[in-house]
């Protein structure tokens, strides 16, 4: 087996680069669908889920651009609602994005990870989310189609802090006129910046800091 071996004893000095966290940067990848303009984002760090969640976005329509340190996207002509299959298994957290795209245009079709659609699922806390939301959801041999005329004023009250949930339910909602509020939301510090983002769009959203 493999190890490390470190010798102590000598300080450590030096610079180092630190890129932009994963966890923050693919939710607000997602939420850039909402804009229907030009986002830019910096820092966002070169890893594979982020290059799949670009990936994702251009099959939507979205225009993607690299630029050094900063990714340039375009949803003005987001055309379609369905998060590929294969990309959908590919990055579990892409169920974030179905969020945004029902936030955006109203309906959104993915598959379910895994295909299974048997016992508890990872993603049932997002689909319940929707449903108290007004979200009127159609599943069939692992695809999952949600459609929604008007997001309602709705408490809604997490069995556990879930920050893809939390976020989802943002992203669905934030476009809406209704007024949601979220009970044993997840407050995790990617929970803050997407919120803080999305404010910066014209949101309200507040509470999201202790």
């Amino acid at each position: 087996m493999s190890c490390y071996i470190i010798n102590g004893g000598k300080r450590l000095e030096g610079e180092t680069y630190v890129s932009g966290s994963k966890n923050a940067s693919l939710p607000i990848l997602a939420g850039s669908i909402l804009s229907g303009k030009t986002t830019k984002l910096y820092n966002v760090p070169n890893i594979e889920d982020v290059k799949t969640t670009l990936k994702i976005l251009e099959n939507l329509g979205c225009k993607v651009k690299k630029d050094k340190n900063k990714i340039i996207i375009n949803s003005e002509n987001l055309n379609k609602n369905t998060i590929p299959d294969d990309l959908m298994r590919k990055l579990r957290s892409s169920v974030i994005i179905s969020g945004a795209i029902l936030g955006r245009c109203k309906e959104v079709a993915f598959s379910y990870p895994g295909g299974c659609e048997i016992g508890s699922r990872p993603i049932d806390l997002h689909l319940n989310s929707f449903k108290k939301l007004g979200i009127k959801i159609e599943e069939n041999s692992g695809n999952i189609y949600c459609k929604c005329d008007k997001i309602k004023d709705v408490q809604i009250h997490l069995d556990f802090p879930s920050v893809g949930a939390t976020e989802n339910i943002i992203l669905a909602s934030v476009l809406g006129e209704a007024e949601v509020t979220i009970e044993n939301a997840a407050l995790e510090p990617e929970i803050v910046d997407l919120a803080e983002f999305l404010n910066q769009m014209g949101a309200k959203i507040f509470g999201m800091r202790n």
